[in-house]
């Protein structure tokens, strides 16, 4: 669980209709406070980093209608919309959009069309009247999303846990799905395990636990390798952001106890072209795993980013963007060779601490 805590023109206003119900609201987008959308915790304007503050300004709420209601969802939506697949970027466990600041303005610089959502229960959607926010209603909102607004298979990307969300999305609709690029995988956890049987009391005290800035700093500390105290303290701060919302520890308890994510069973079905990124020092998932998973999808290939923790897209975006782009060039015309792909090789660490 401590695995991801380190760590989007506006559409009109409409009545989206379906599933008997109908979505409206006049504050369905982007809401300006100054430099932020009003509906992000205040605490947004004391972030320094300015990856964090440009991507935080950019995030607008779409409505989404799926089989539990309407959610005004939280996402970055791409500058540009084009005819070719988009990449989808996912995020990991409790985290939220803020995780792709440094990759994706590479990917987006490369000319990829990117979206960067936040899944059903993190983030920064309305979450009011809260919905379940179990694996089915993460998969059906994300589905929905997905047709409603975006409507062309995907080049899906998840780090961690954001892997098992691709992972399931895929094989149930596998028409939605171009390919995958799995981040230092976290897919062979049994779900939440014990914790789904956890009195609610005991439940929402862990929960209040993990929010705690102690627990976020050590979990933002084994996600990177040597990081510096006060990059550490900012990361933390952008990390847990989401956590300040009021609806936060209802939505991450009904996770728990709904038991979360179990997708072993899955991964043989999986038959989209597969990119694996492996952090050569991750502390948290094992490499051997990251190895099976190789081994297991039948349409996959491996690609280890030295001296790179738990979260490459965060400590090399360079590196991560331009494997992206290879991937999702690797098809395409020759006028689109992998080799005509130029990133800037700057690494994040000297990007934010110039910033903070």
């Amino acid at each position: 669980m401590l695995s991801a805590t380190s760590g989007g023109v506006p559409p009109p206003t409409r009545v989206l209709s379906g599933h008997n119900v109908k979505c409206w609201n006049s504050r369905s987008l982007r809401i300006w406070s100054g430099e932020f959308p009003d509906f992000l915790p205040k605490q947004v304007e004391k972030i320094k980093d300015t990856y964090a503050r440009k991507l935080a300004s950019r995030i607008e709420r779409l409505p989404v209608n799926f089989s539990k209601g309407c959610v005004m969802s939280s996402c970055v939506k791409p500058k540009e919309q084009k005819e070719v697949n988009p990449v989808v970027l996912l995020h990991g466990f409790d985290s939220t959009c803020l995780e792709w600041r440094y990759t994706l303005p590479f990917l987006e610089e490369a000319g990829v069309e990117t979206w960067a959502i936040d899944i059903l229960g993190w983030g920064f959607s309305d979450l009011g009247r809260l919905p379940s926010c179990d694996v089915a209603s993460k998969r059906d909102h994300l589905y929905q999303l997905w047709f409603t607004y975006i409507k062309r298979p995907m080049i899906l990307v998840g780090p961690s846990l954001g892997s098992a969300v691709a992972i399931d999305f895929s094989v149930n609709y596998p028409e939605a799905v171009d390919r995958l690029v799995l981040i230092n995988a976290s897919v062979y956890a049994k779900g939440t395990g014990n914790l789904a049987n956890l009195p609610k009391a005991v439940a929402y005290a862990g929960v209040y636990l993990l929010k705690s800035i102690p627990i976020r700093l050590y979990a933002t500390s084994l996600g990177f390798n040597d990081l510096p105290l006060s990059t550490c303290i900012e990361w933390t701060n952008i990390g847990r952001l989401h956590c300040l919302l009021p609806w936060w520890e209802d939505a991450t308890v009904n996770f728990m106890i709904s038991g979360g994510y179990n997708v072993i069973d899955q991964i043989e079905h999986v038959k989209h072209k597969t990119l694996i990124i492996l952090g050569e020092d991750d502390q948290i998932i094992d490499y051997k795993l990251g190895v099976r998973l190789h081994c297991e999808l039948p349409n996959a290939t491996l690609h280890q980013i030295p001296n790179c923790g738990h979260i490459p897209h965060v400590e090399k975006p360079d590196v991560v963007s331009r494997l992206i782009v290879e991937f999702v060039q690797s098809d395409r015309s020759q006028s689109a060779k992998p080799d005509s792909v130029s990133t800037v090789s700057v690494p994040a660490r000297v990007l934010v601490q110039a910033d903070i």
